[in-house]
Protein backbone atom coordinates (compact mmCIF):
# COMPACT_ATOMS: atom_id res chain seq x y z
CA UNK A 1 0.00 0.00 0.00
CA UNK A 2 2.55 2.71 0.81
CA UNK A 3 4.47 1.46 -2.27
CA UNK A 4 1.40 2.47 -4.23
CA UNK A 5 1.02 5.82 -2.49
CA UNK A 6 4.59 7.06 -3.35
CA UNK A 7 3.89 5.86 -6.96
CA UNK A 8 1.16 7.67 -7.15
CA UNK A 9 2.79 10.89 -5.09
CA UNK A 10 6.02 10.44 -8.07
CA UNK A 11 3.93 9.67 -11.20
CA UNK A 12 0.20 11.55 -10.61
CA UNK A 13 -0.59 14.49 -10.32
CA UNK A 14 -0.33 16.13 -6.48
CA UNK A 15 -4.06 16.42 -6.50
CA UNK A 16 -4.79 12.77 -6.40
CA UNK A 17 -3.95 13.05 -2.88
CA UNK A 18 -3.27 15.87 -0.11
CA UNK A 19 -0.92 15.92 2.56
CA UNK A 20 -1.92 16.40 6.03
CA UNK A 21 -1.66 19.45 7.88
CA UNK A 22 2.31 19.25 9.20
CA UNK A 23 1.93 18.87 13.17
CA UNK A 24 2.69 21.84 15.26
CA UNK A 25 5.70 21.25 17.04
CA UNK A 26 6.21 24.56 18.53
CA UNK A 27 5.99 23.79 21.83
CA UNK A 28 8.35 20.77 21.83
CA UNK A 29 11.05 23.18 19.69
CA UNK A 30 10.92 25.71 22.01
CA UNK A 31 11.64 23.50 24.57
CA UNK A 32 14.58 21.90 22.64
CA UNK A 33 16.27 25.20 22.02
CA UNK A 34 15.97 26.39 25.79
CA UNK A 35 18.26 22.74 26.17
CA UNK A 36 20.43 23.84 23.74
CA UNK A 37 20.66 27.35 25.36
CA UNK A 38 22.00 26.17 28.82
CA UNK A 39 23.99 23.47 27.54
CA UNK A 40 27.53 24.01 28.92
CA UNK A 41 29.18 22.73 25.45
CA UNK A 42 28.26 21.59 22.04
CA UNK A 43 28.70 17.66 23.41
CA UNK A 44 26.09 18.66 25.54
CA UNK A 45 24.21 20.30 23.46
CA UNK A 46 24.36 17.75 20.64
CA UNK A 47 21.71 15.46 21.88
CA UNK A 48 18.80 18.11 21.80
CA UNK A 49 20.03 19.67 18.52
CA UNK A 50 19.14 15.67 17.00
CA UNK A 51 15.63 15.52 18.13
CA UNK A 52 14.92 18.94 16.81
CA UNK A 53 16.20 17.23 13.64
CA UNK A 54 14.34 14.30 13.91
CA UNK A 55 11.28 16.30 14.00
CA UNK A 56 11.94 18.65 11.17
CA UNK A 57 12.36 15.37 9.32
CA UNK A 58 9.26 13.61 9.85
CA UNK A 59 7.14 14.34 7.17
CA UNK A 60 3.72 14.27 7.58
CA UNK A 61 2.65 11.33 6.05
CA UNK A 62 3.90 7.92 4.90
CA UNK A 63 4.03 9.42 1.06
CA UNK A 64 5.42 12.03 2.20
CA UNK A 65 8.27 10.69 4.13
CA UNK A 66 8.86 8.21 1.29
CA UNK A 67 9.80 11.05 -1.27
CA UNK A 68 12.22 12.91 1.44
CA UNK A 69 13.69 9.58 2.09
CA UNK A 70 14.50 9.87 -1.42
CA UNK A 71 15.70 12.78 -2.18
CA UNK A 72 18.01 12.27 0.74
CA UNK A 73 19.45 9.40 -0.32
CA UNK A 74 19.73 10.71 -3.83
CA UNK A 75 21.36 13.49 -2.79
CA UNK A 76 24.02 11.80 -0.53
CA UNK A 77 24.92 9.58 -4.01
CA UNK A 78 25.44 12.75 -5.35
CA UNK A 79 22.02 13.05 -7.66
CA UNK A 80 21.22 16.42 -6.98
CA UNK A 81 19.40 16.26 -10.42
CA UNK A 82 17.34 14.02 -8.52
CA UNK A 83 17.21 15.39 -5.16
CA UNK A 84 15.81 18.87 -6.81
CA UNK A 85 12.71 16.88 -8.56
CA UNK A 86 12.16 14.61 -5.38
CA UNK A 87 12.34 17.62 -2.99
CA UNK A 88 9.54 19.25 -5.73
CA UNK A 89 7.18 16.88 -5.71
CA UNK A 90 7.30 16.86 -1.99
CA UNK A 91 6.98 20.56 -1.68
CA UNK A 92 3.87 20.35 -4.38
CA UNK A 93 2.76 17.68 -2.27
CA UNK A 94 3.36 19.37 1.61
CA UNK A 95 3.34 23.00 0.36
CA UNK A 96 3.28 23.70 4.37
CA UNK A 97 6.15 21.42 5.03
CA UNK A 98 8.99 23.40 5.45
CA UNK A 99 11.70 20.69 5.32
CA UNK A 100 11.03 19.96 2.03
CA UNK A 101 12.01 23.89 1.37
CA UNK A 102 15.02 23.32 3.46
CA UNK A 103 16.11 20.19 1.78
CA UNK A 104 15.82 21.42 -1.60
CA UNK A 105 18.08 24.75 -0.66
CA UNK A 106 20.75 22.90 0.76
CA UNK A 107 20.46 20.54 -2.54
CA UNK A 108 20.87 23.74 -4.33
CA UNK A 109 23.33 25.35 -1.86
CA UNK A 110 25.32 22.22 -2.74
CA UNK A 111 24.97 22.77 -6.79
CA UNK A 112 26.86 26.51 -6.47
CA UNK A 113 22.74 27.75 -7.24
CA UNK A 114 22.67 30.28 -4.30
CA UNK A 115 19.65 32.24 -5.80
CA UNK A 116 17.52 29.05 -5.68
CA UNK A 117 18.79 28.14 -2.82
CA UNK A 118 18.05 31.81 -0.61
CA UNK A 119 14.43 31.32 -2.18
CA UNK A 120 13.78 27.82 -0.96
CA UNK A 121 15.28 29.22 2.56
CA UNK A 122 13.55 31.90 2.44
CA UNK A 123 9.96 29.83 2.05
CA UNK A 124 11.01 27.28 4.55
CA UNK A 125 11.67 30.38 7.31
CA UNK A 126 8.15 31.65 6.76
CA UNK A 127 6.94 28.76 7.59
CA UNK A 128 9.24 27.93 10.53
CA UNK A 129 11.15 30.86 11.30
CA UNK A 130 12.87 29.40 14.08
CA UNK A 131 14.17 26.66 11.89
CA UNK A 132 18.08 26.54 13.16
CA UNK A 133 18.92 24.46 10.06
CA UNK A 134 17.76 26.84 7.58
CA UNK A 135 18.70 29.80 9.11
CA UNK A 136 22.56 28.73 9.61
CA UNK A 137 21.96 27.56 5.86
CA UNK A 138 20.54 31.26 4.98
CA UNK A 139 23.49 32.64 6.83
CA UNK A 140 25.70 30.55 4.71
CA UNK A 141 24.07 31.57 1.15
CA UNK A 142 24.39 34.34 1.97
CA UNK A 143 27.83 34.56 2.51
CA UNK A 144 28.52 32.55 -0.16
CA UNK A 145 26.66 35.12 -2.33
CA UNK A 146 28.93 38.10 -0.86
CA UNK A 147 26.39 39.73 1.06
CA UNK A 148 28.51 39.44 4.21
CA UNK A 149 26.23 42.09 6.28
CA UNK A 150 23.17 40.03 5.70
CA UNK A 151 25.05 36.83 6.24
CA UNK A 152 26.40 37.62 9.50
CA UNK A 153 23.26 39.11 11.03
CA UNK A 154 21.36 35.76 9.68
CA UNK A 155 24.20 33.67 11.32
CA UNK A 156 23.67 35.76 14.97
CA UNK A 157 19.95 35.04 15.01
CA UNK A 158 20.78 30.94 14.81
CA UNK A 159 23.31 31.64 17.39
CA UNK A 160 20.51 32.83 19.41
CA UNK A 161 18.79 29.54 18.71
CA UNK A 162 21.24 27.33 19.05
CA UNK A 163 24.95 28.95 20.31
CA UNK A 164 26.81 25.32 19.85
CA UNK A 165 26.43 25.59 15.56
CA UNK A 166 29.53 24.64 14.24
CA UNK A 167 29.46 27.43 12.24
CA UNK A 168 29.51 29.75 15.26
CA UNK A 169 33.08 30.70 14.48
CA UNK A 170 32.66 31.70 11.25
CA UNK A 171 31.10 34.95 13.28
CA UNK A 172 34.30 35.17 15.61
CA UNK A 173 37.01 37.77 15.41
CA UNK A 174 38.86 36.84 11.83
CA UNK A 175 36.41 35.03 10.87
CA UNK A 176 34.77 35.72 7.71
CA UNK A 177 31.30 37.10 9.11
CA UNK A 178 33.57 38.55 11.92
CA UNK A 179 33.01 41.87 13.64
CA UNK A 180 35.14 44.18 11.17
CA UNK A 181 37.58 46.42 13.23
CA UNK A 182 37.69 50.17 12.65
CA UNK A 183 40.29 51.80 10.52
CA UNK A 184 43.08 53.70 12.45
Amino acid sequence: MKHLALVALLSGPAAAQTCPPVTDQTAVLDALRKQIREAPNQIAAEPFSSQMWEIWLDAPDEAAQEVLDLGLRQRNNGDYAGAIQSFGKLIKYCPDYAEGFNQRAFTSFLRADYATALQDLDAALRLLPDHVGAQSGRALTLMNMGRTAEARAQMLAALENNPWLSERALVSEGGPLGPRGEDI
